[in-house]
């Protein structure tokens, strides 16, 4: 580079102010700054900018016209950068779109956003609960950044950063046989009534299971609301199998429920983030995965027993 930035800005001032003197002023430095400035600029370009008029300060030559109208333009874009560059170290701010799998989200984005929201508090979240399918079709879109989900049918267009293991459990109402045993097999819940949580990926999982161990389930009911599977099961309708386990063990009637680890080590679901693989991450959206990570390995998440095994 045969010329600075500063050189370049006080030829504009002068220029602008059409006196070296007034110039000086203006910045404000020394008259004799200014005028080395211009000299040095002139020398590296070997051209003459500025005519001296003897009491009648001074005025650009024709190269000089010429090369005022690019220095403008180039100041003007080293403002900009300056600015985006401060941006990139400034405190985080901004909306932050974030879509949740809407059988998790009750239990999760809550304390996640909170969280998020006490670390930056010039951020806005906006939260989306919806299926599997509507929540990537956003995100493809555009609108939104970042998807908490499970493993389920992750395209290659998509990245997936996992977050935490969690193994399957059933669910029983209290006065279940089966609901102070240590464990139960897939064989037998195999033959009890299955209250399936009936949404695409989320059955198939289910069926999974029972394939995995080579038995068939007895599906008695189904829903899309987990909610109502939980008030089903506590009142008797029979069990169901969750990943994600509320700290409560009531419906939302107040009957009590009783949640048992299924043995045999059945394929647990992985939760985690989701974004599109080619779009470079935001410094928000950076953040927010930083901070469910953290909140998931200190426990304070509801429904995840830890982070995910490495």
């Amino acid at each position: 580079m045969r010329f600075t930035l500063r050189q370049l800005e006080y030829f504009l001032a002068a220029a602008d102010a059409g006196s070296v003197t007034e110039a000086a002023q203006n910045i404000p430095v020394a008259q004799s700054s200014v005028s080395a400035a211009i000299a040095q600029l002139e020398a590296a370009l070997g051209v003459q900018l500025l005519i001296r008029h003897h009491a009648q300060g001074i005025s650009p030559t024709a190269e000089g016209r010429q090369f005022l109208d690019r220095v403008r333009a180039l100041l003007r874009d080293a403002d900009e950068l300056e600015r985006f560059a401060s941006e990139l170290t400034a405190e985080l701010s901004g909306t932050l779109h974030v879509g949740c799998l809407v059988t998790v989200a009750p239990l999760m984005m809550p304390r996640l956003g909170k969280g998020f929201r006490e670390r930056h508090p010039a951020v806005a979240l906006e939260m989306v609960e919806a299926g599997q399918h509507e929540l990537v079709t956003q995100l493809r879109a555009g609108r939104l950044s970042t998807i908490l989900t499970y493993d389920l049918d992750v395209g290659t267009d998509l990245a997936f950063s996992p977050l935490a293991d969690l193994p399957p459990y059933a669910a029983f109402a209290a006065d279940h046989p089966l609901a102070q045993t240590e464990s139960v097999s897939m064989a037998q819940l195999a033959p009890e009534p299955l209250v399936l949580l009936d949404l695409p990926h989320s059955r198939e999982y289910f069926r999974g299971l029972f394939a995995t161990a080579g038995v068939e389930p007895h599906v008695a009911h189904r829903s899309v609301h987990p909610d109502v599977i939980r008030t089903m099961v506590a009142n008797g309708f029979g069990y169901t199998i969750i990943n994600a386990r509320p700290r409560v063990d009531t419906a939302l009637d107040g009957m009590p429920l009783h949640t048992v680890p299924i043995s045999g080590a059945p394929r647990a679901m992985i939760l985690g983030l989701v974004r599109l693989e080619r779009v470079r991450p935001t410094r928000l959206v950076e953040a927010f995965e930083q901070h469910c990570r953290a909140a998931v390995a200190s426990g304070i998440v509801p429904g995840v027993d830890g982070p995910v095994a490495p």
